[in-house]
């Protein structure tokens, strides 16, 4: 049987998409999703995801990490869904779709940038040397010194793995502040069990818990990720994170078919 599939990319985090509208794809075949996602024996990719048809909205996103397991939301994941949507004329430039963690309303700019609304943030818990919070996937936010020498993904699978988050696990994100409204942060990723260039969920984190520590002010804040830069907004309202949108990014890189 023959696939076809888009490959896109935002920031560096990169995705196989394929059009499910039809519903032809294995989706219980997790050895198949990994193999796809093998950057030596398959397409390459931090994850797959289908876009499938739902009766209430434009689309349903499903996404899987390059484990072949299906994951929580993928920020950037779905910036690059909504792109490829697009080009299937399946959305104009304003769109709304259902994903796991619930309804998400997105819009693609003239310059190509997606903006992406999140799930509103209430639930925040602050420790001594780090933060959690879900914004769609969990995420352990910690401050470090020299991050451009952190090792990442050592120090992240010793939390990830670790007693804090038992067998669930979290992604981890290491922070640098560069001044009062830009960051700069480095992400292990759960179920790709590296780091990844950027993580759309990761980033959004990331502003939430900068905000939420008072270490920015700022209700827009600038993210500097391995493959580029993203910007995170949010309005807060009695302590709730709400209007929550990720913008950046979201490009096509190639298309093509593979035997499975």
């Amino acid at each position: 049987m023959q696939l076809e599939f888009y490959k896109y990319q935002g920031t560096g985090n990169d995705f196989v998409m394929i059009d499910n509208r039809s519903e032809t794809f294995p989706k219980e075949d997790t050895k198949l999703i990994e193999r796809l996602c093998d950057r030596r024996f398959g397409i390459g990719a931090d994850g797959l995801i289908l876009l499938e048809n739902d009766p209430e909205t434009d689309f349903r996103m499903v996404y899987y990490n390059s484990d072949g397991n299906q994951s929580s939301m993928c920020g950037n994941g779905g910036r690059c869904l909504v792109a490829f949507a697009k080009k299937l004329n399946v959305i104009g430039n304003d769109t709304t779709f259902i994903a796991t963690d619930g309804l998400h309303h997105a819009s693609v700019a003239d310059n190509g940038l997606v903006s992406l609304q999140m799930i509103d943030v209430a639930n925040i818990n602050k420790s001594n040397d780090h933060v959690f919070l879900n914004t769609g996937s969990p995420h352990h936010v910690q401050m470090v010194d020299d991050l451009e020498h952190y090792n990442v993904k050592e120090k992240g699978a010793e939390i990830r793995y670790g007693d804090l988050y038992g067998k669930q696990g979290s992604n981890i994100n290491f922070v640098k502040k560069i001044d009062d409204k830009t960051f700069s942060l480095r992400t292990y990723e759960r179920g790709v069990e590296d780091e990844t260039l950027a993580c759309g969920t990761g980033a959004t984190a990331v502003a939430i818990a900068m905000n939420a520590t008072g270490e920015t002010d700022a209700t827009s804040i600038d993210l500097n990720v391995e493959g580029g830069k993203l910007v995170v907004s949010f309005d807060k309202e009695a302590g709730k994170f709400i209007n929550v949108f990720l913008k950046g990014p979201a490009e096509f890189v190639f298309k093509g078919v593979i035997e499975i």
